[in-house]
Formats: C-alpha cells, sequence, structure tokens
C-alpha cells in the first residue's frame, strides 16, 4: 500500500510504501543503474540511460522515454548515502521538454530553463521484519510547485513506480 502526504505550508511532497523485500535488496534496487532501469517511471515508461555513481558528490542519470517516445532527462548529484538505509540526491528536470516545463509552470518567464529549480530527494528504507519501509521526501523550491506537480500526477506515477520496483523484487 502506498500513502502520499503534502502538508499546504510545506514544499515538501513524501511518499511511503511498505516493499515486501529486505531492505539490503530494496536498497540495491535503488543504487544499481541495471535494476533502477527496469522499475525507474510509471507503467509504459523505458529507461535507454540510467547511469550512477553512488558516492556523496557523485552524479546520476536517467532517461525515461514515454510510451509515446518522448524522452525526460533526469539528472543531479548524490550528497548522502548511509548504506542501506538514506540516499540523499538532488533531482534537475531542465532537460524536459518545454510542454512538460509549460504544465508545471504555466507563467514562466521566456527563456526561463528550469522552472522546477532543483528538487532534493531523501529516500530512506527502514527495516520492518523482513520487509522495508520505503519513504521518498521530495523538497520543491516553492509549494505552487510541488503542488502543479501533484495536479500532474505524481503520486499516481510514484505508485506506478514503486510497484514496478516490488514486481522486480519479487522475482
Amino acid at each position: 500500500m502506498t500513502t502520499s502526504q503534502s502538508a499546504s505550508d510545506d514544499h515538501e511532497f513524501v511518499i511511503t510504501r511498505i516493499i515486501n523485500a529486505p531492505r539490503a535488496l530494496v536498497f540495491k534496487a535503488w543504487t544499481d543503474p541495471k535494476q533502477m532501469a527496469q522499475w525507474w517511471g510509471p507503467k509504459g515508461f523505458t529507461n535507454p540511460v540510467c547511469e550512477m555513481d553512488v558516492r556523496p558528490g557523485g552524479a546520476h542519470r536517467i532517461v525515461m522515454r514515454g510510451p509515446d517516445g518522448t524522452d525526460y532527462p533526469i539528472k543531479g548529484i548524490y550528497r548522502e548515502i548511509v548504506k542501506p538505509e538514506r540516499l540523499v540526491m538532488t533531482l534537475d528536470c531542465s532537460e524536459h521538454p518545454e510542454a512538460w516545463h509549460d504544465m508545471v509552470k504555466p507563467n514562466r518567464k521566456k527563456g526561463e530553463r528550469n522552472p522546477v529549480g532543483e528538487m532534493l530527494q531523501t529516500v530512506t528504507f527502514e527495516d520492518q521484519g523482513g520487509k522495508t519501509k520505503l519513504t521518498i521526501r521530495t523538497r520543491f523550491i516553492s509549494v505552487a510547485i510541488r503542488d502543479a506537480m501533484v495536479k500532474m500526477s505524481m503520486t499516481e506515477g510514484w505508485s506506478q513506480s514503486l510497484e514496478r520496483l516490488e514486481a522486480l523484487l519479487a522475482k
């Protein structure tokens, strides 16, 4: 079961799910590019590029490809890695298509390259007796950006990604 919450006065989006797998395996699925490429993104999406240098200061880059062939690149830097408990990384969607940026911030200035700004994502992995309580906390530059992302089905997208993660780990 997936739960999400977003306090109206907070810049964060939080989603939690109990994954039926030991936390070491869940952590590995978040830090192994071959595994992440198999589950990251909503149903119907693929990840033709998944590069990860999992160390503080290391970079990551994922290119999600939608069912219509549109690419949604995400890049960032790992800030903290505490194996198998926590990952902290930045997320930058500046290379997403213009139409996506227009949906996130319809009144953006002409030429504004990254209206979403840099997001900070903290992922925690808590042992729950052989299962893992996974919590994904994403901090946005503003409540308005967070709300726009939620309106664009962020909760559903994460829920589908986590279903794909669970299916991968069940193999």
